[in-house]
């Protein structure tokens, strides 16, 4: 093997820890690249010279020892081994967290499990031979084997079932989980049995050790939570050999640089563990060591309180520890009423099914749909069929597969309105998920129509504070915030949330979405503080009651995201809607209409951080993906092909731009009602449009539209208001009327002024507006006033590259040039030059304005040269923009023969 392909094949492992042997002189070439690598664990040098090779392998942390013979390197590296499996073994510090939680709820549903157990062993056999790191030795052992020893031994035995298994359990991997589901069972059985049989021989108190490595990272949270909560969530081996524990497996743990040895001491107290359901075993006699480790061996799920921590002293390291520990009974409250509402909520089904609706709501819809597959074409009763039928409906919703999930959603309810009566509420539970898809796929009004079904029943068979109830509320605001019924959205989403509060407990992730639904509605109308306190309060819930790639939370990330959007905090944005698009691309297939979302939402904060190329590549992908997914009059593709257009605008290619408007008009006004406030934003950018273009009375008339439905739906001090009221004062300016020009202007800051957010760009762009109506009059003076008042504001609140502070750049630098103050022109022109050669492509029609403008100011100082360098700059731009008989370009060249003549 050379070096090339020796980085490549650990390159190719991600979730496993490699163990490598290498050659002296061969070693010496790759070990100081191959060290910094994570998934390398440890090096072992074999040679001939023992003492050479030592030198250089003294340098590199990894190498844990040179040898002539390769018997103590197996005996170096099965050390090794056992104590890296034990370091890998998953610690939460932060008391209890989700993944504990959704753990112990999949093992309980795995308990719960009756299946055939030579499919269960091929199932697992077939799983591994997919794996590309598993020796088909120890595969075909299982095989043959499995029924021929204990679990235990399996457990302690030098197979992949250990590390396998801790892996699936400490990443939760449902794969693995699933796959091993049996052996998960069995397993735990086995110590429960042994657990029953020695209960008359095990001290009511006793200690037991632990060793293991830890990260610098986890150890210094260790230290942070002592006197509070840690958990394992995996099974737990401990010995009751002091000396194993610290010799074996936590001092040679401070061999890694970046690991602590860790000495856990465990005070167990057998009451303890008969209150919290704890199992434990002694398993020296059944376990692969036979009584070698003094093994105890504990179930899934234990937790601890840390007592103390002090430092081990050792003359050869500073980095080995003992953490004394004392098995507690479950004492976070809430946390405890929250799993035991989940697993109420998971125990009314059974078996399979109940594991597939966990995996449901873990956000793994693809593993749940292949297990409902399975168990719909076995079904044999009616019930049955329903139940799977409707899950598949869930599952196909989830993964952005709408057509499938009505139809799977209509063959259940098919069954339930034939077995049920029409006041049944497995009924309204149909008719609420109905009602989703068709929400979905953006057809409101039978979205409506579906949950208000659902509600009827609900309210007839249920008490008024029942979950499903809210649930209706919930969706039936989702319908109004939607169609631009903010108010009565913020009014049914409140009653949803006044229900959940009261009948759910206080961290369930259904109370966090009522927060995040209700901080949403806000951010619409423009209250942000309010907006993000309740998204806020979702991501406090979020964070400890879902794992931590939960498609949930990626939801939440995207409105928190919008907000800082709103607020102009555009880097704080980018940065949550970046976190979005992480979940989504772990957690989605690749043409899911939400993954689409998240490229909407960049392309959008991308344009307004002047990236416009990278934004039209995330509009078109998202493009790309609503077409194939959605109905060719969604109200998403509407929206981004409206958003690409505004970028396509800001680049200066208004054809382009005109024909997304008007793709997205088509859509818009076919779905939304006349008086939507989206209809108003694409009125708005349309008339953008039409004032680039010079097509004043145009612009004002999509103005006009845009202020008309802003002044119907939005409060008085909503800051669109004063936006709308600015764009028509420009227009009016464009005209020459500046009396209305004025007065528009004027009404913008009456409305800031009153407006619930501090959003100073708005008045930025008024200031700047009034500025530019007093330069039209010539009152230079006044003019210069309001654009310096505009540009120090956009100083403090925009990026230096924003190009909102190029144009009161350009602004005032006009003005010094109109008084005679040409040198401060100059420089005001150059910076304004300078941000739009960064943030706009090099034909950008605004460039050639900065070159016309610094051109202007050098002719008026006498440097004609460069009067003419900075207009031929300006006509090369614009001869690739114009045809070449426009009235601008043909301006541009008579000013450059007009500064020719005058060299």
């Amino acid at each position: 093997m050379d070096a090339e392909q020796c980085f490549k094949f650990l390159d190719e492992i991600k979730k496993e820890k490699v163990f490598m042997i290498v050659f002296g002189a061969f070693g010496r070439q790759v070990a100081p690249e191959l060290q910094v690598m994570p998934q390398l664990e440890s090096i072992y040098v074999f040679c001939s010279n023992k003492s050479y090779h030592e030198e250089w392998a003294k340098t590199i942390p990894k190498v844990k020892g040179v040898y002539t013979d390769i018997k103590p390197i197996c005996e170096a590296l099965e050390i090794d081994r056992q104590r890296c499996n034990q370091s890998m073994i998953p610690v939460s510090f932060n008391g209890l967290d989700p993944l504990f939680m959704y753990t112990q709820l999949l093992k309980e549903a795995l308990l719960d499990i009756e299946d055939d157990n030579e499919k269960s062993i091929k199932d697992l056999v077939d799983f591994c031979r997919e794996q590309d790191d598993i020796p088909e030795d120890q595969i075909e052992q299982i095989k043959r084997e499995y029924h021929d020893h204990p679990p235990i031994w399996w457990y302690t035995a030098e197979t992949f079932m250990y590390p396998m298994l801790n892996r699936g359990l400490r990443q939760m991997d449902v794969d693995i989980i699933m796959k091993m589901g049996f052996f998960i069972r069995h397993l735990h059985n086995h110590i429960m049995e042994l657990h029953r049989d020695q209960q008359g021989s095990m001290p009511t108190k006793f200690q037991v050790f632990r060793g293991q490595g830890l990260s610098m990272e986890d150890f210094e949270k260790m230290k942070k939570t002592k006197g509070g909560l840690m958990s394992f969530n995996n099974f737990l081996s401990t010995s009751r050999n002091r000396n194993i524990s610290l010799d074996s497996f936590a001092r040679p743990a401070t061999s890694n640089p970046n690991s602590v040895g860790i000495l856990f001491v465990m005070d167990i107290d057998t009451a303890v563990c008969k209150q919290s359901s704890t199992q434990f075993a002694e398993v020296s006699q059944v376990g692969y060591f036979k009584g070698k480790e003094e093994e105890i061996l504990f179930s899934t799920h234990t937790i601890f309180r840390i007592d103390w921590i002090k430092r081990i002293d050792d003359q050869h390291t500073d980095r080995l520890w003992q953490a004394n520990l004392t098995l507690v009974s479950n004492q976070d409250d809430d946390f405890s009423k929250l799993t035991a509402h989940l697993r109420k909520e998971f125990k009314i089904k059974k078996g399979w099914n109940r594991l597939g609706e966990i995996l449901i709501k873990l956000g793994e819809s693809a593993k749940a749909e292949h297990l409902y597959n399975i168990l719909v074409d076995k079904a044999t009763s009616d019930n049955d069929q329903a139940e799977y039928n409707f899950q598949l409906g869930w599952v196909y919703n989830d993964i952005g597969e709408y057509s499938k999930a009505l139809s799977y959603y209509e063959k259940s309810l098919k069954i339930k309105e034939k077995a049920l009566p029409p006041s049944h509420p497995d009924l309204a539970v149909s008719y609420n998920s109905i009602g989703q898809v068709y929400f979905n796929i953006g057809d409101y009004s039978k979205a409506l129509e579906y949950y208000e079904r659902a509600l009827k029943i609900k309210e007839k068979a249920l008490p008024p504070t029942h979950p499903d109830v809210a649930t209706s509320y919930n969706s039936i605001g989702s319908v109004h915030e939607s169609m631009g019924n903010h108010s009565k959205a913020l009014e049914v989403y409140e009653k949803g949330l006044r229900i959940r509060e009261k009948s759910l407990p206080p961290n369930h992730p259904d109370v966090a979405a009522s927060y995040n639904n209700i901080g949403a509605v806000y951010d619409i109308m423009g209250d942000y503080s309010k907006a993000l306190s309740y998204h806020n309060r979702s991501l406090e819930i979020y964070e400890k009651a879902l794992p931590p790639y939960h498609p949930r939370l990626a939801t939440l990330y995207a409105c928190i995201g919008s907000v800082y959007d709103a607020m102009n905090e555009y880097s704080k944005a980018f940065s949550f809607y970046k976190k979005d698009l992480e979940i989504c691309l772990k957690v989605l297939h690749p043409n899911h209409p939400d993954l689409a979302n998240c490229y909407s939402n960049l392309g959008s904060i991308s344009d307004k951080m002047c990236d416009y190329q990278e934004a039209i590549s995330f509009y078109k992908k998202a493009i790309k993906i609503y077409k194939k997914t959605l109905s060719s009059r969604h109200h998403n593709l509407g929206g981004c092909y409206s958003n690409a257009a505004l970028t396509y605008k800001n680049m200066g290619q208004y054809t382009k731009a005109l024909s997304y408007y008007e793709k997205a008009l088509e859509i818009e006004s076919h779905i939304l009602p006349g008086n939507h406030p989206d209809m108003a934003t694409l009125y708005n950018n349309m008339g953008s449009l039409y004032l680039s273009m010079n097509d004043w009375e145009k612009s004002v008339k999509f103005f006009k539209k845009a202020l008309k439905i802003r002044r119907k739906v939005l409060p008085s001090n909503h800051i669109d208001l004063a936006a709308s009221y600015n764009n028509i004062g420009v227009a009016y300016a464009k005209i020459n009327d500046l009396d209305k020009a004025q007065e528009s202007y004027m009404r913008a800051i009456e409305v800031y002024e009153k407006a619930s957010t501090s959003n100073q760009s708005v008045l930025a762009a008024s200031y700047n507006n009034i500025g530019s109506v007093y330069d039209q009059m010539g009152e230079h003076s006044k003019a210069l006033e309001y654009y310096e008042k505009a540009h120090n504001i956009n100083q403090a609140v925009l990026p230096s590259t924003h190009l909102n502070l190029a144009t009161t750049y350009t602004n005032i630098g006009t003005k010094y040039d109109d008084i005679g103050e040409h040198s401060k022109a100059v420089s005001y022109h150059e910076t304004a030059l300078a941000i739009r050669r960064k943030a706009l492509s090099s034909d950008h029609p605004d460039l050639a304005a900065s070159y016309i403008n610094i051109g202007r100011v050098y002719d008026n100082i006498g440097e004609h040269m460069k009067a003419i360098t900075a207009v031929e700059n300006a006509i090369e731009i614009e001869e690739k923009l114009l045809p070449s008989d426009h009235p601008h370009l043909t301006i541009c060249r008579e000013n450059r023969e007009y500064v020719r003549k005058r060299l």
